[in-house]
Order: structure tokens, then C-alpha cells, then sequence
């Protein structure tokens, strides 16, 4: 036994629960008093140990020999229980299972594939907000832009046909509740498991993508022998359930920020070469994915805590985003702050592989937005709804005044 174990200490307790629906509306009171409990704190509801300070968080997260995401990154333990849907190769997959899928995906999201994309996506996000703009200076930002942009621009650079996109925020919904315990939102989901989880499938087949996808240069490394053909439709899949619900919430968030910080809005009016900061700005701001679980491969020292082996490790990636250890005036939203580093995209081997394709989405949204409006506010109360990993939203009305 090391020295570390040997002097470890017992974490505090608490009886907290991060999966109230009250909580999942308004996490930040439970992210303080966590960040200000202790480095760890068992939570003895759920027989977990909870990281909620950015120094342990982002420690966990680079540190996958010690903090295995193959047992699954939700709540339950894939070793003893069976998953609900096929593990992903990439989320719950460690070295060397994870190496081959993920390798081959950035490759295929590398930069040259997201400059040719570049020009048709600030053309979709210019018509999207010419059309909304036209209709009206009030309506909802999170379905008329924050969803609509990324439902029409990402599926269709993935080679999804236009039918049934309308499934691929439930099948989100869905697959990020699951992460939580079976509560009342997992069984809210139960009546539409199996049918939203054939539609996913069968559009991970060969031939449902168009042949100038993405998915299928999924299917072509397959043939090249860079994936098994049985790991092809599981990454397409991965590119379908993080690749929107993650993205929308993202885009929410930034018109949410300018609508209650004007003075940012009119920084990036200044600077539009800003827009992807303001979209990570955003993301650590809100962290559109507040959770994600790991397990102890072995008896781990954190903080003078041991973390027994097998022990699940819940990381509240909101909470460190917002850690003032780490960031200035966490609560707010700054353009002038430096956001690299936050955890909103994980970290380490499993940080987020697509999220330069979602500073992409959200540069041509907000680029466009820049040219036409002066002004946001809002109209009526953000609406949200609870999930047991996203900080979702439904509604956002907003007024503008575009552009004189």
C-alpha cells in the first residue's frame, strides 16, 4: 500500500441529489456548495463519489488508465449491468478498443473537410436568419435558430436523408437521460426507446447515408480495414447522438448570453472574428453536458481521498467550469475572458472529437446573426427542461432590432 492510501482521509458526505429535477433546472447552488464541501464528496444516495472543482475534474478527465470510461461514463456499471443500446466505441470505449474509431473520425473531421464546409454553412445560416428575420423581430431563438441551423446543417454534412430529422433531438433526449438513474425522465423516454433507437440504426446503414458524408467515409475506412464494418455504423452513430442535441443547447446558450449581456453583443458586432470564442464562452458558461461519470480502475488518491476500485466517479463539468479557483468571475459572460481549458468538451483521449464541427456551426450562425442585428432582448422567461446529463433548453423568446 503507498504512502498516499495509507494517509488517506475520509471524504465529507452528502445526501444531495444532482438528479432532482429542481437541481437540473438550476444546478449552480448545488455546484457551490459541492466545490466548497471538499475536492471530493461521496454522494450516499447514489453510492458515488462526486468531483466538482476544476483541478480534480480536468485531472480525471486526462487520466483514463486510472478513470475507465469503459464500464460506461452514466451512472450504470456495464460490467454488471446490460446497456440499454450497444456501447459506444468512442464514449464508453478505452484504449485500445477506443483507438481505431476515433482515430478515423478525426481524420475525417480534420480541417480540410471543415473548410469545405465553411462557405455552404455561413450560406444556409445566412438564409436561415434572412428568413426568420423576415417574418418577424419576435420569436423563439432556441427552435427557429438554435435548433433549426444545426438540424439542417450537420445531418446533411453526415449524409442523412431529410426524412425524420425531427427524431434526432428525442433520440438525444433520450440517450443523455440514460447516462442518470431510471428516474422519471428515463421513464418518460420508455414508450419511444425501441422505436426511436430503430430509426438511429437504420440510418447508420450503408445505404440510407448519401455518398458524400461523412458516414460514408466511415464506411470506406471500414473497407480500407482502419474499422471493423460491425464498428462503422456504431461511429455513425456516436456522429448522430453527441454531434447535435450538444450543439443546439451550445447555440441557445450564446443567443441566451447576448440577450442578458448587451454589452458582449456589441463587442462581437466590433469583432465578429470572435465567434468562436463567444462559443466557447458560452459552453463554459452553461455547459450545455453539466455530467459524465467514470470508474475507479483501481484504488485511486484524489486529494488525499482513495477512491476504492470499481467505485463510480461522478464529474460535474458545469460546477468546474464555473470553479473560481480556475476562472475569474466564473458567473459571468465575458468576451474579453480566455474560455480554453474548460471541460465543456471533456478532455484528454475522450474530449469531444466533433467539436471543432460545432465551432463551425455556431461561427456561421453567429456571423450571420452579426450582419442583421443590433440588438437582443428578451421577451419572456427561457424555458428549460430537465435532463439527467444536458442543461436543455425549450424555449427562448427573443425581440431584435436588426440592423438599421
Amino acid at each position: 500500500m503507498t504512502e498516499a492510501l495509507e494517509r488517506a482521509v475520509v471524504p465529507p458526505v452528502s445526501d444531495a441529489d444532482p438528479f432532482a429535477p429542481e437541481t437540473l433546472l438550476d444546478p449552480e447552488p448545488l455546484h457551490r456548495a459541492l466545490r466548497e464541501t471538499g475536492p471530493v464528496v461521496y454522494l450516499s444516495r447514489y453510492d458515488v463519489y462526486a468531483l466538482a472543482r476544476y483541478e480534480q475534474v480536468h485531472a480525471a478527465l486526462v487520466d483514463w488508465q486510472r478513470f475507465e470510461s469503459g464500464a460506461g461514463v452514466g451512472l450504470s456499471d456495464f460490467r454488471r449491468e446490460e446497456p440499454w443500446r450497444p456501447p459506444s466505441v468512442l464514449l464508453e470505449a478505452d484504449p485500445p478498443r477506443h483507438d481505431a474509431p476515433r482515430r478515423v473520425l478525426r481524420e475525417i473531421l480534420a480541417p480540410p473537410a471543415l473548410r469545405r464546409l465553411r462557405e455552404s454553412w455561413h450560406l444556409v445560416a445566412e438564409e436561415l436568419v434572412d428568413q426568420v428575420l423576415a417574418e418577424s423581430a419576435e420569436f423563439d431563438g432556441f427552435t427557429r435558430l438554435a435548433e433549426a441551423f444545426p438540424l439542417r446543417a450537420f445531418p446533411d454534412a453526415v449524409g442523412l436523408g431529410p426524412q425524420g430529422r425531427e427524431n434526432l433531438l428525442p433520440y438525444g433526449t433520450m440517450a443523455f437521460n440514460a447516462f442518470g438513474p431510471r428516474n422519471e425522465l428515463v421513464a418518460a423516454d420508455a414508450h419511444r426507446v425501441a422505436e426511436l433507437s430503430a430509426w438511429v440504426n437504420a440510418r447508420c446503414d450503408r445505404d440510407a447515408l448519401s455518398e458524400d458524408g461523412f458516414g460514408a467515409r466511415i464506411w470506406e475506412a471500414a473497407d480500407r480495414g482502419d474499422l471493423t464494418h460491425e464498428q462503422a455504423p456504431l461511429v455513425v452513430r456516436s456522429l448522430l447522438t453527441a454531434g447535435v442535441d450538444t450543439t443546439v443547447h451550445g447555440l441557445a446558450a450564446c443567443l441566451y448570453a447576448f440577450a442578458t449581456h448587451p454589452e458582449e453583443w456589441q463587442r462581437l458586432c466590433e469583432r465578429p472574428e470572435l465567434a468562436r470564442v463567444a462559443f466557447d464562452e458560452a459552453v463554459r458558461w452553461q455547459s450545455p453536458v453539466q455530467t459524465f461519470f467514470r470508474t475507479a480502475a483501481t484504488d485511486v488518491a484524489v486529494a488525499g481521498t482513495v477512491v476504492p476500485k470499481d467505485a463510480k466517479i461522478l464529474m460535474f463539468l458545469g460546477a468546474a467550469n464555473r470553479d473560481p479557483a480556475r476562472w475569474t468571475d466564473p458567473d459571468r459572460f465575458d468576451l474579453t475572458r480566455d474560455p480554453s481549458g474548460h471541460v465543456g468538451f471533456g478532455m484528454g483521449i475522450h474530449q469531444c472529437v466533433g467539436q471543432h464541427v460545432a465551432r463551425l456551426e455556431a461561427e456561421a450562425l453567429l456571423t450571420a446573426l452579426v450582419r442583421r442585428v443590433d440588438r437582443f432582448e428578451l421577451t419572456g422567461t427561457p424555458r428549460r427542461h430537465p435532463n439527467n446529463t444536458l442543461r436543455s433548453w425549450t424555449s427562448l423568446p427573443l425581440r431584435v432590432q436588426p440592423v438599421a
